[in-house]
């Protein structure tokens, strides 16, 4: 399991058609490029995804529609994350059909529960889910940390493989690797970090930058994990204003504006999002220019 989430994971964007129903030819065009650039798997509907604002039967139809079009090329992770955790457990089950390499759980939200609380919602998801449980650590939109005690606990659990880690807390990131079994996988959830998370012992990241230059972040990734981290640094650092450009107006609005900039989808994201500006898409096409 932990080679076939080695590496450069896509979190994969749902383009949307103007009136907001999915975009599938432009899906395609965007896993295409993705395959084209070397990455390693597809996270579909996580936030990225714009997870929060699809029905249920929305978000299968989606995870359907790409595992039937990338037909095995590629491992696929799937979003199920939320502060509802039985809720979780019942729709869970509509996922036993498919070949899934994990399920990404996001760190329960709004409800702000305890540590206590965020590892018996954990344990009970592990204990039901019909896939491997990533752990999703992303206190800037949940409002609650997975504290590093709380990580090493459940990374005892047989059925919680890794966790994708987005707190932006480099010691956080440093302690966790020094103290996890060595079969927990380590995963950056943040682009700009992830070459230090790499040089710290991680095993890859799951990207939003790799929706639009595959080929530059997989090749950033890869260099680190060969151990050639100078080559990597030079990479990484002719990318800096471009993940600048990704969290200017918000994600995935920011993104949807760069992948407009390359002909792969239109910006459109749907409320409570706002599509992304003119001025910024002058500066993606700048930006693109150079890279």
């Amino acid at each position: 399991m932990i080679n076939k989430l080695k590496g450069t994971g896509v979190a994969l964007v749902t383009p949307l058609n103007s009136d907001y129903t999915i975009d599938y030819s432009s899906l395609k065009k965007i896993i295409d490029h993705a395959i084209d650039g070397n990455i390693s798997y597809f996270v579909v509907q996580g936030t990225t995804g714009e997870s929060p604002v699809f029905l249920w039967k929305e978000k299968l139809n989606i995870l359907q529609f790409v595992v039937d079009y990338i037909n095995g090329r590629r491992p696929i992770v799937f979003g199920l994350g939320g502060n509802n955790t039985f809720e979780l457990i019942k729709k869970s089950n509509d996922l036993k059909a498919f070949d899934l390499a994990a399920i990404l759980s996001v760190c329960p939200y709004y409800s702000k529960p305890s540590q206590k609380g965020i590892m018996q919602h954990f344990q009970l998801l592990a204990d039901a889910f019909p896939h491997p449980l990533i752990l999703y650590n992303v206190p800037s939109r949940t409002a609650s940390t997975i504290e590093v005690e709380t990580v090493l606990q459940l990374a005892k659990h047989k059925n919680i493989i890794a966790i994708k880690e987005a707190s932006g807390h480099l010691n956080h990131c440093k302690k966790t690797l020094a103290n996890r079994p060595k079969d927990f996988m380590f995963l950056s959830g943040d682009d700009s970090l992830a070459l230090e998370i790499i040089k710290m012992g991680g095993e890859g990241v799951i990207s939003v930058i790799a929706n639009i230059l595959p080929l530059k972040f997989t090749s950033i990734i890869n260099d680190a994990l060969a151990g050639d981290f100078e080559k990597a640094k030079i990479l990484n650092a002719s990318l800096k204003n471009i993940y600048d450009l990704l969290v200017i107006e918000g994600n995935p609005s920011s993104l949807k504006v760069g992948l407009e900039a390359m002909d792969l989808c239109n910006r459109t994201v749907k409320p409570p999002l706002f599509d992304g500006s003119d001025s910024l898409l002058n500066e993606w096409e700048n930006e693109l220019s150079k890279v």
